[in-house]
């Protein structure tokens, strides 16, 4: 079955559900775990001479699934890597801990007689997804001053993988001299 589209699964309406031991499973709220299809969070070298700091916010609550994270995060990284060749670093903010249930009904002709109604209606967990608040950073690029323009539109081509709006927020830094 194909993922449903992300407007079904970006508001913050329902409670979060992100229990999960492994060391007191009879304790779990979620029984299995799915995968999350995010598992880089940090590309390019991290130097302490960059000195310009790029970040990626956002302007509402937003709930993401891990795999358009993951999509947003190969996007930036291949433009940041084919135009700038380890002249930066990219690392993204938020883990998906927060697992997405969905209750599966059948579709078609006689599908009121099979489908279970409102019983056991708590569903499986089919996916994860980090929950964002607004102004909170998603991604976070350093480079140097002259890759300015090139970053930014990194995380512009991030932002329109993702649910939401977003603004890219500039600081200077002071680079580190040892």
């Amino acid at each position: 079955m194909k993922l449903r589209p992300a407007r079904t699964m970006r508001s913050l309406a329902s409670q979060s559900w992100s229990r999960y031991s492994v060391k007191k499973p009879k304790k779990n709220y979620v029984k299995a775990l799915p995968h999350t299809s995010l598992l880089i969070f940090r590309m390019g070298v991290d130097k302490p001479t960059y000195d310009l700091h790029l970040m990626l916010t956002s302007n509402q609550y937003v709930q993401l699934r891990s795999n358009s994270l993951e999509s947003a995060r190969l996007v930036a990284n291949k433009l940041l890597e084919r135009e700038l060749l380890g002249n930066y670093f990219l690392r993204v903010v938020p883990y998906p801990h927060n697992v997405i249930r969905e209750k599966k009904r059948a579709t078609g002709a006689g599908a009121d007689r099979l489908s279970q109604g409102m019983s056991m209606s708590f569903g499986k967990p089919i996916s994860i997804a980090a929950r964002l608040n607004r102004g909170q950073t998603v991604f976070e690029v350093k480079t140097s001053r002259q890759s300015r323009n090139i970053a930014r539109q990194a995380l512009v081509r991030a932002a329109a993988k993702l649910s939401g709006t977003y603004t890219v927020v500039v600081k200077e830094l002071k680079p580190e001299l040892n």
